[in-house]
């Protein structure tokens, strides 16, 4: 079976179920010992998340409140939409929630969070993020408030429960771990 890379599902597979962000994908695969297994994997679009910094040197955590859930707080980010880029969706999210913009970014990380989903996250860096328009929110779905932190307030703040982007995390704590914490703040900050 030939693999599509990009999302890692089998050329044989079929689309049993699809519906508004999930698709669910099936094919059957021969075993070692010649008997047919029947396997899945959930397909839906990339996401990203953005690590947004101002010119003043402090970091956004967006403090959100949905009508289902308590707070949380979370990076900026979403999904890709109609057809979007991950960059392209960056651009579009940071504008969104933050109403700010960015000359300067990069990519941080790209991972594939799962063997059962066939989608990757990707993690960019915005530096020096200015203010241009109003906050542009879906006002049924979400209310969110941006908190300004400070290096080491943000450090200790991803290393808690709080934090939901833990892939980031993880990343970002082995540098500090790994006695890279100035490499570290450098790719977010300066």
């Amino acid at each position: 079976n030939k693999i599509n890379m990009k999302k890692w599902i089998p050329e044989n597979a079929i689309c049993v179920y699809k519906w508004k962000l999930f698709s669910i994908w099936q094919w059957e695969q021969e075993m070692f010992n010649w008997k047919i297994k029947t396997f899945e994997k959930v397909e839906r679009p990339d996401t990203i998340d953005i690590i947004a910094s101002t010119s003043e040197w402090k970091i956004l955590i967006l403090e959100e409140k949905q009508p289902w859930r308590d707070v949380f707080y979370w990076l900026v980010g979403w999904t890709c939409e109609n057809n979007e880029n991950p960059i392209e969706t960056a651009k579009r999210e940071l504008i969104e929630e933050t109403w700010m913009i960015s000359d300067d970014w990069e990519k941080f990380w790209s991972f594939k969070i799962s063997s059962k989903f066939a989608y990757e996250s990707h993690i960019f860096i915005a530096k020096n993020c200015k203010k241009i328009t109003n906050q542009n929110l879906d006002e049924w779905w979400e209310i969110i408030n941006i908190k300004e932190m400070e290096w080491n307030e943000f450090l200790n703040f991803i290393a808690s429960n709080d934090f939901k982007v833990k892939e980031f995390a993880l990343e970002a704590l082995k540098m500090v771990y790994n006695w890279k914490e100035d490499e570290l703040k450098n790719i977010i900050l300066w």
